[in-house]
Protein backbone atom coordinates (compact mmCIF):
# COMPACT_ATOMS: atom_id res chain seq x y z
CA UNK A 1 0.00 0.00 0.00
CA UNK A 2 2.50 2.40 0.84
CA UNK A 3 4.64 1.40 -2.16
CA UNK A 4 1.51 2.22 -4.20
CA UNK A 5 0.92 5.55 -2.67
CA UNK A 6 4.46 6.89 -3.53
CA UNK A 7 4.24 5.63 -6.54
CA UNK A 8 1.13 7.48 -7.01
CA UNK A 9 2.25 10.38 -5.75
CA UNK A 10 5.79 10.29 -7.55
CA UNK A 11 3.67 10.60 -11.12
CA UNK A 12 1.25 13.19 -9.49
CA UNK A 13 4.48 15.63 -8.39
CA UNK A 14 6.35 15.13 -11.55
CA UNK A 15 2.98 16.10 -13.71
CA UNK A 16 1.91 18.52 -11.93
CA UNK A 17 5.20 20.61 -11.83
CA UNK A 18 5.15 19.78 -15.43
CA UNK A 19 2.14 21.39 -15.82
CA UNK A 20 3.87 24.30 -13.94
CA UNK A 21 6.78 24.79 -16.02
CA UNK A 22 4.67 24.11 -18.99
CA UNK A 23 3.08 27.62 -19.13
CA UNK A 24 6.19 29.19 -17.68
CA UNK A 25 9.01 30.98 -19.29
CA UNK A 26 12.67 29.95 -19.50
CA UNK A 27 11.99 27.26 -16.72
CA UNK A 28 15.20 26.37 -14.76
CA UNK A 29 15.73 24.10 -11.75
CA UNK A 30 15.68 24.06 -8.21
CA UNK A 31 18.71 23.58 -7.05
CA UNK A 32 19.67 21.85 -3.74
CA UNK A 33 21.16 24.84 -2.03
CA UNK A 34 17.51 26.53 -2.64
CA UNK A 35 15.89 23.57 -1.56
CA UNK A 36 17.65 23.35 1.69
CA UNK A 37 17.29 27.16 1.96
CA UNK A 38 13.54 26.99 1.71
CA UNK A 39 12.97 24.29 4.42
CA UNK A 40 13.95 27.58 6.69
CA UNK A 41 11.01 29.85 5.02
CA UNK A 42 8.27 30.08 7.58
CA UNK A 43 4.78 31.56 7.18
CA UNK A 44 3.63 34.03 10.20
CA UNK A 45 -0.02 33.64 9.17
CA UNK A 46 -1.27 30.78 7.08
CA UNK A 47 -4.09 32.50 7.47
CA UNK A 48 -3.51 36.19 5.91
CA UNK A 49 0.10 35.88 4.60
CA UNK A 50 -0.37 35.33 0.69
CA UNK A 51 2.66 36.81 -0.71
CA UNK A 52 6.07 36.78 1.50
CA UNK A 53 9.28 37.73 0.23
CA UNK A 54 12.64 35.80 1.37
CA UNK A 55 15.85 37.47 1.18
CA UNK A 56 14.35 39.58 -1.51
CA UNK A 57 15.49 36.83 -3.91
CA UNK A 58 12.62 34.32 -3.07
CA UNK A 59 8.76 35.08 -3.05
CA UNK A 60 6.14 32.14 -1.54
CA UNK A 61 2.61 33.04 -3.01
CA UNK A 62 -0.19 31.12 -2.50
CA UNK A 63 -1.06 28.80 -5.23
CA UNK A 64 -3.91 29.55 -7.13
CA UNK A 65 -4.69 31.55 -4.44
CA UNK A 66 -6.40 28.40 -2.84
CA UNK A 67 -8.02 28.10 0.47
CA UNK A 68 -6.41 25.48 2.72
CA UNK A 69 -7.37 21.94 2.62
CA UNK A 70 -8.67 20.53 5.50
CA UNK A 71 -8.90 16.53 5.63
CA UNK A 72 -10.31 14.23 8.34
CA UNK A 73 -9.07 10.79 8.03
CA UNK A 74 -10.83 7.27 9.18
CA UNK A 75 -9.02 8.56 12.91
CA UNK A 76 -11.33 11.69 12.82
CA UNK A 77 -7.94 13.97 12.95
CA UNK A 78 -8.10 17.06 10.84
CA UNK A 79 -4.90 18.03 8.92
CA UNK A 80 -4.77 21.26 7.53
CA UNK A 81 -2.75 21.46 4.20
CA UNK A 82 -1.34 25.00 2.43
CA UNK A 83 0.39 25.22 -0.69
CA UNK A 84 2.47 28.12 -2.19
CA UNK A 85 4.24 28.65 -5.37
CA UNK A 86 8.33 28.90 -4.74
CA UNK A 87 9.17 31.47 -7.11
CA UNK A 88 13.14 32.84 -7.59
CA UNK A 89 12.32 37.08 -8.16
CA UNK A 90 14.91 36.89 -10.51
CA UNK A 91 13.21 36.25 -13.80
CA UNK A 92 10.05 35.41 -11.63
CA UNK A 93 10.14 31.73 -12.51
CA UNK A 94 8.28 28.78 -10.02
CA UNK A 95 11.07 26.50 -9.00
CA UNK A 96 9.09 24.44 -6.23
CA UNK A 97 5.79 24.29 -4.43
CA UNK A 98 5.84 24.40 -0.65
CA UNK A 99 3.93 22.51 1.38
CA UNK A 100 2.51 23.51 4.69
CA UNK A 101 1.09 20.94 6.80
CA UNK A 102 -0.62 21.72 10.10
CA UNK A 103 -2.17 18.12 12.00
CA UNK A 104 -4.51 18.68 14.84
CA UNK A 105 -2.35 19.41 17.33
CA UNK A 106 -0.74 22.19 15.57
CA UNK A 107 2.49 20.43 14.85
CA UNK A 108 3.63 21.78 11.74
CA UNK A 109 5.43 19.82 8.42
CA UNK A 110 6.54 21.26 5.34
CA UNK A 111 7.36 19.80 1.90
CA UNK A 112 8.89 21.14 -0.82
CA UNK A 113 8.09 19.26 -4.27
CA UNK A 114 10.61 20.52 -6.48
CA UNK A 115 10.34 21.84 -10.03
CA UNK A 116 10.14 19.24 -12.88
CA UNK A 117 13.36 20.19 -14.48
CA UNK A 118 15.44 19.65 -10.71
CA UNK A 119 18.77 17.44 -10.34
CA UNK A 120 17.44 14.31 -9.70
CA UNK A 121 19.49 14.40 -6.57
CA UNK A 122 16.82 16.99 -5.33
CA UNK A 123 14.54 14.68 -6.26
CA UNK A 124 15.59 12.12 -3.67
CA UNK A 125 16.06 14.64 -1.00
CA UNK A 126 12.47 15.19 -1.20
CA UNK A 127 10.98 11.68 -1.42
CA UNK A 128 13.86 10.74 1.74
CA UNK A 129 12.20 14.26 3.71
CA UNK A 130 8.54 13.22 2.96
CA UNK A 131 9.34 9.45 4.33
CA UNK A 132 11.16 10.56 7.21
CA UNK A 133 7.71 12.58 7.94
CA UNK A 134 5.46 9.98 7.28
CA UNK A 135 7.27 7.70 10.20
CA UNK A 136 6.23 10.10 12.61
CA UNK A 137 2.90 11.49 11.00
CA UNK A 138 0.84 8.35 9.97
CA UNK A 139 -1.08 9.12 6.49
CA UNK A 140 1.14 12.00 5.83
CA UNK A 141 2.13 11.19 2.27
CA UNK A 142 -1.72 9.63 1.51
CA UNK A 143 -2.76 13.34 2.35
CA UNK A 144 -0.17 14.94 0.35
CA UNK A 145 -0.91 12.59 -2.60
CA UNK A 146 -4.59 13.42 -2.25
CA UNK A 147 -4.18 17.08 -2.44
CA UNK A 148 -1.28 17.11 -5.18
CA UNK A 149 -3.33 14.67 -7.51
CA UNK A 150 -6.32 17.29 -6.81
CA UNK A 151 -4.32 20.23 -8.10
CA UNK A 152 -2.52 17.88 -10.66
CA UNK A 153 -6.39 17.48 -12.15
CA UNK A 154 -7.05 21.48 -12.42
CA UNK A 155 -3.68 21.85 -14.20
CA UNK A 156 -5.17 19.10 -16.86
CA UNK A 157 -7.67 21.22 -17.50
CA UNK A 158 -6.37 24.06 -17.99
CA UNK A 159 -4.05 22.27 -20.52
CA UNK A 160 -7.03 21.04 -21.91
CA UNK A 161 -9.02 24.09 -22.67
CA UNK A 162 -5.33 25.66 -24.07
CA UNK A 163 -6.47 27.60 -27.36
CA UNK A 164 -10.39 26.98 -27.20
CA UNK A 165 -12.94 29.77 -26.87
CA UNK A 166 -12.93 29.53 -22.70
CA UNK A 167 -14.90 31.95 -21.18
CA UNK A 168 -13.97 35.96 -20.70
CA UNK A 169 -13.02 35.03 -17.07
CA UNK A 170 -11.07 32.32 -17.54
CA UNK A 171 -8.31 35.00 -18.23
CA UNK A 172 -4.57 34.13 -17.36
CA UNK A 173 -3.98 34.29 -13.25
CA UNK A 174 -0.19 33.98 -13.95
CA UNK A 175 2.48 35.96 -11.94
CA UNK A 176 2.47 38.76 -13.65
CA UNK A 177 1.71 41.60 -11.04
CA UNK A 178 0.52 44.83 -13.02
CA UNK A 179 -1.64 47.61 -13.93
CA UNK A 180 -3.48 48.04 -17.41
CA UNK A 181 -2.03 50.91 -17.66
CA UNK A 182 -4.14 53.71 -17.80
CA UNK A 183 -4.24 54.32 -14.00
CA UNK A 184 -2.86 57.65 -12.93
CA UNK A 185 -0.11 58.18 -10.88
CA UNK A 186 0.55 60.30 -8.19
CA UNK A 187 3.89 62.22 -8.88
CA UNK A 188 6.39 64.42 -6.44
CA UNK A 189 4.96 67.32 -7.48
CA UNK A 190 1.63 66.59 -6.64
CA UNK A 191 0.66 66.27 -10.72
CA UNK A 192 -0.67 62.86 -11.99
CA UNK A 193 0.99 60.79 -14.79
CA UNK A 194 -0.81 58.39 -16.64
CA UNK A 195 1.06 55.12 -15.78
CA UNK A 196 1.82 53.78 -19.29
CA UNK A 197 4.18 56.81 -20.04
CA UNK A 198 5.92 56.60 -16.52
CA UNK A 199 10.02 56.33 -17.62
CA UNK A 200 13.16 55.84 -15.67
CA UNK A 201 13.95 58.59 -13.65
CA UNK A 202 10.51 59.75 -13.07
CA UNK A 203 10.04 60.66 -8.87
CA UNK A 204 6.65 59.81 -7.63
CA UNK A 205 5.20 59.85 -4.30
CA UNK A 206 5.12 56.92 -1.96
CA UNK A 207 3.38 56.77 1.75
CA UNK A 208 4.25 54.85 4.74
CA UNK A 209 1.68 52.50 6.01
CA UNK A 210 2.27 53.37 9.28
CA UNK A 211 2.48 57.21 9.20
CA UNK A 212 0.53 57.78 6.33
CA UNK A 213 3.12 60.31 5.85
CA UNK A 214 4.69 60.44 1.97
CA UNK A 215 7.99 60.93 0.70
CA UNK A 216 9.39 61.19 -2.91
CA UNK A 217 11.12 58.28 -4.41
CA UNK A 218 12.60 57.84 -8.00
CA UNK A 219 11.02 55.56 -10.58
CA UNK A 220 14.05 52.85 -11.76
CA UNK A 221 11.91 50.51 -14.39
CA UNK A 222 8.59 50.53 -15.76
CA UNK A 223 7.89 47.19 -16.18
CA UNK A 224 6.00 46.00 -19.36
CA UNK A 225 4.04 42.40 -19.70
CA UNK A 226 3.69 41.19 -23.27
CA UNK A 227 -0.11 41.78 -24.48
CA UNK A 228 -2.48 38.64 -23.06
CA UNK A 229 -6.16 38.37 -21.55
CA UNK A 230 -4.97 39.29 -18.22
CA UNK A 231 -7.67 38.59 -15.61
CA UNK A 232 -8.36 42.14 -14.07
CA UNK A 233 -9.70 42.54 -10.37
CA UNK A 234 -11.83 46.09 -10.22
CA UNK A 235 -12.37 47.52 -7.16
CA UNK A 236 -14.81 50.35 -6.82
CA UNK A 237 -14.25 52.31 -3.31
CA UNK A 238 -16.09 55.19 -1.80
CA UNK A 239 -16.19 57.54 1.80
CA UNK A 240 -19.00 59.28 2.61
CA UNK A 241 -18.98 62.17 4.99
CA UNK A 242 -22.36 62.48 6.39
CA UNK A 243 -23.70 65.39 8.45
CA UNK A 244 -26.91 65.49 9.77
CA UNK A 245 -28.54 69.41 9.80
CA UNK A 246 -31.95 70.22 10.06
CA UNK A 247 -33.20 69.40 7.02
CA UNK A 248 -32.09 66.36 6.93
CA UNK A 249 -28.71 64.30 6.10
CA UNK A 250 -25.69 65.78 4.44
CA UNK A 251 -23.97 63.21 2.21
CA UNK A 252 -20.97 63.78 0.49
CA UNK A 253 -19.32 60.85 -1.63
CA UNK A 254 -16.05 60.30 -2.91
CA UNK A 255 -15.55 57.19 -5.25
CA UNK A 256 -12.50 55.98 -6.58
CA UNK A 257 -11.73 53.40 -8.93
CA UNK A 258 -9.08 50.52 -9.73
CA UNK A 259 -8.31 47.84 -11.73
CA UNK A 260 -5.25 45.28 -11.20
CA UNK A 261 -4.51 42.13 -12.03
CA UNK A 262 -6.47 39.53 -8.89
CA UNK A 263 -2.59 39.15 -7.54
CA UNK A 264 -1.18 42.32 -6.93
CA UNK A 265 -0.84 43.19 -3.12
CA UNK A 266 -2.83 46.42 -1.31
CA UNK A 267 -3.03 47.31 2.25
CA UNK A 268 -6.21 46.94 4.35
CA UNK A 269 -7.16 47.15 7.16
CA UNK A 270 -7.05 43.56 7.52
CA UNK A 271 -3.43 43.63 6.55
CA UNK A 272 -1.63 42.83 2.95
CA UNK A 273 -3.79 41.15 0.57
CA UNK A 274 -3.99 40.44 -3.11
CA UNK A 275 -6.85 42.29 -4.67
CA UNK A 276 -8.37 39.40 -5.78
CA UNK A 277 -9.05 38.67 -2.26
CA UNK A 278 -10.36 41.33 -0.88
CA UNK A 279 -14.12 41.65 -0.23
CA UNK A 280 -16.51 43.85 -0.42
CA UNK A 281 -17.09 46.09 2.85
CA UNK A 282 -13.18 45.82 4.04
CA UNK A 283 -11.33 49.51 3.80
CA UNK A 284 -8.45 50.07 1.58
CA UNK A 285 -6.41 53.76 1.99
CA UNK A 286 -6.82 56.11 -0.14
CA UNK A 287 -6.07 60.45 -0.81
CA UNK A 288 -8.93 62.57 -0.48
CA UNK A 289 -8.35 64.86 -2.76
CA UNK A 290 -11.05 66.88 -0.62
CA UNK A 291 -9.25 67.02 2.12
CA UNK A 292 -5.61 66.03 1.61
CA UNK A 293 -5.41 63.47 3.97
CA UNK A 294 -5.20 59.45 3.70
CA UNK A 295 -8.00 57.95 4.67
CA UNK A 296 -9.76 54.71 4.29
CA UNK A 297 -12.39 54.04 1.66
CA UNK A 298 -14.73 50.88 1.84
CA UNK A 299 -14.84 48.80 -1.37
CA UNK A 300 -18.54 49.21 -2.86
CA UNK A 301 -18.28 46.72 -5.50
CA UNK A 302 -15.91 44.22 -6.58
CA UNK A 303 -15.48 42.14 -9.64
CA UNK A 304 -13.33 40.04 -11.71
CA UNK A 305 -13.15 39.81 -15.31
CA UNK A 306 -10.99 39.27 -18.51
CA UNK A 307 -9.65 42.49 -19.23
CA UNK A 308 -8.95 41.41 -23.24
CA UNK A 309 -5.82 41.03 -25.14
CA UNK A 310 -3.73 44.09 -23.55
CA UNK A 311 -0.10 44.79 -21.77
CA UNK A 312 0.37 45.53 -18.20
CA UNK A 313 2.89 47.70 -16.30
CA UNK A 314 4.46 48.08 -12.94
CA UNK A 315 6.67 50.32 -11.40
CA UNK A 316 9.36 49.60 -9.96
CA UNK A 317 11.05 52.45 -7.30
CA UNK A 318 14.10 52.92 -5.84
CA UNK A 319 12.90 52.98 -1.98
CA UNK A 320 9.36 52.92 -0.45
CA UNK A 321 6.42 50.16 -0.38
CA UNK A 322 3.33 52.01 -1.71
CA UNK A 323 2.31 53.78 -4.72
CA UNK A 324 -0.91 56.01 -5.49
CA UNK A 325 -2.61 54.74 -8.29
CA UNK A 326 -6.03 56.78 -8.53
CA UNK A 327 -5.83 58.13 -5.62
CA UNK A 328 -5.45 54.64 -4.03
CA UNK A 329 -2.62 53.27 -2.14
CA UNK A 330 -1.05 49.78 -3.69
CA UNK A 331 1.80 48.05 -2.48
CA UNK A 332 4.68 48.02 -4.57
CA UNK A 333 5.75 44.22 -6.20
Amino acid sequence: MRKLTLTILLTGSIYLSRAQTTAAVNPRPLTMDEYNKAQTFTIADLDKDTYVKFENAYVLDRYENRKPYFITGSDGLKKRVDIYKLIAKDGMQEIGLMVFYTNEKGKLYKALVPDFTADGKVWEKYFLDIDNINKVETNFILKLSYVLSKELSFQQYKVLNGGKDMKEESATYGNDICFPGDEMVTMANGGKKMLSTIKSGDEVITIDPVTNKSSVVRVKELTTHEAKNYALTRLVLVAADVKNTRAGQLVNLNTKILQATPNHPMLTKQGNLKMGEITAGQEVLCLNEQTGKYEAFTVLQKTENGGGIQKVYNIVADGGSTLLMNGVMVMQK
